[in-house]
């Protein structure tokens, strides 16, 4: 599978394309089979390790990627985290391991689905759908309140007090949202609330 992404045509609708990162040779080519014959992608790029995966995904804009947990260079979590600092995307992560370690650094991240190996079809295909219908509703949240002061005002203060980058402080601000169940407006209100709160430390201090 090549990647194919026509940068000329980019106001008419593209083909589907995925991303798969996966160590295992036979198991990337497995995915890359199904995504192509059962989940309607036209096409799908390969990495065989997160740093691959990471670059491919800066440079593709995929529309779903499917992360290995355990990869080279960078595991699949610490990739999606990356992925996710720079735009949302439909991030479903393969994983050997349902620990709560690793089910909870996942949702941190900010991942929409995940599917414990050794999976199946019948596992694989719906978590696929899970991840990007709450793409869809992700996508349409981040254009609904993208204007909205508070949200605004949130992201400033987690930039300026905790160093993040302004697409990481967004995301921390979705998993808040999704995690608690209540409005992104009410998250970036406590938030801002919180931090005014805060005595600020004396310059140089």
């Amino acid at each position: 599978m090549t990647p194919a992404r026509d940068r000329g045509a980019a106001a008419e609708p593209r083909p589907p394309l995925a991303l798969v990162a996966e160590d295992g040779a036979i198991i990337r080519l497995d995915l890359c089979r199904l995504l192509v014959e059962r989940a309607g992608f036209a096409d799908v790029i390969e990495a065989a390790d997160g740093e691959a995966a990471v670059a491919l995904a800066r440079e593709h804009v995929p529309d779903l990627v499917l992360l290995d947990v355990k990869m080279p260079k960078l595991d699949g979590i610490e990739a999606a985290r990356q992925m996710l600092a720079e735009r949302p995307l439909p991030i479903v992560l393969l994983t050997a391991y349902a620990d709560a370690e690793t089910v909870g650094r996942a949702a941190a991240a900010g991942v929409f689905a995940y599917v414990v190996k050794p999976f199946r079809e019948q596992d694989l295909l719906p978590a696929i759908e899970t991840a990007r219908a709450r793409h869809r509703e992700f996508v349409e949240l981040v254009a609904a309140t993208r204007d909205q002061r508070s949200v605004e005002a949130a992201k400033s203060l987690l930039v300026q007090r905790e160093g993040l980058s302004p697409g990481e402080a967004f995301v921390r601000l979705l998993v808040a949202s999704k995690q608690s169940g209540q409005p992104l407006q009410v998250i970036a209100d406590a938030v801002v609330a919180a931090f005014n709160a805060r005595p600020r430390q004396p310059a140089g201090g």
